[in-house]
């Protein structure tokens, strides 16, 4: 049982090319790092996370997956408005606290989810690419990533929900396509963002709290 499981982490690589493997590990550690940074409210989420995301961004390309490397390469982008909205300060107090979605913010999330979902499909239509059932996975799993990325930048603490929600989806997904060490990777962001929207949602609370004294 323990040979098949380090046969299904290992065998993929035999034939893989040494400075992918590393970069992969590189993308694997800064993505665990990243994730525990957002959970902890630290701004150091965005320099860790673009490391781990402009890495992925190539080794997804060299792949052919262009769903998962359009999020990507997505993430990059709004890691630096996150970077920059997460800094604001005023008063020595951060600008942009953490709350949850109200009605519009939630009517925004589902167009953009939707949208996305556009998006990525003309992409792969666009390379006349075969749309196979993990694509449309991949597609709908983009979307829900999409939104997430906006509501870590903004603070929202929906984002955690659709983190978990994609997160799940991706364990099965990339150990069906060979990809033991992301497959692994999910697992543990799984983890990390149930643990996330907990501490926010005290957050919440003991901001509420405090406010009703």
């Amino acid at each position: 049982m323990l040979n098949n499981i380090l046969d299904f982490f290992i065998e993929p690589y035999k034939t893989t090319a040494t400075y992918l493997i590393v970069l992969e590990a590189i993308a694997f550690v800064c993505g665990i790092m990243s994730v525990y940074y957002a959970k902890k409210e630290n701004i150091l989420v965005y320099p860790v996370g673009l490391i781990a995301t402009i890495i992925t961004v190539y080794l997804l390309y060299k792949a052919g997956y262009l769903g998962d490397m359009m999020m990507n390469f997505y993430y990059s982008v709004m890691s630096l408005y996150g970077w920059w909205n997460w800094s604001r300060k005023r008063e020595n107090k951060p600008m942009v606290p953490i709350s949850r979605t109200n009605f519009k913010e939630k009517v925004i999330g589902v167009l953009m989810f939707f949208i996305t979902l556009i998006v990525t499909y003309l992409v792969y239509k666009t390379y006349d690419y075969q749309i196979e059932i993990v694509n449309y996975i991949d597609i709908f799993t983009s979307g829900l990533f999409f939104t997430a990325m906006w509501y870590m930048a903004t603070k929202k603490l929906e984002n955690w929900t659709l983190w978990i929600i994609g997160d799940i989806i991706t364990i099965p997904l990339y150990a069906y396509r060979g990809l033991g060490i992301l497959s692994l990777q999910y697992l543990i962001f799984t983890i990390l963002a149930v643990q996330g929207y907990m501490e926010w949602n005290k957050n919440i609370n003991e901001s509420k709290a405090t406010s009703l004294k």
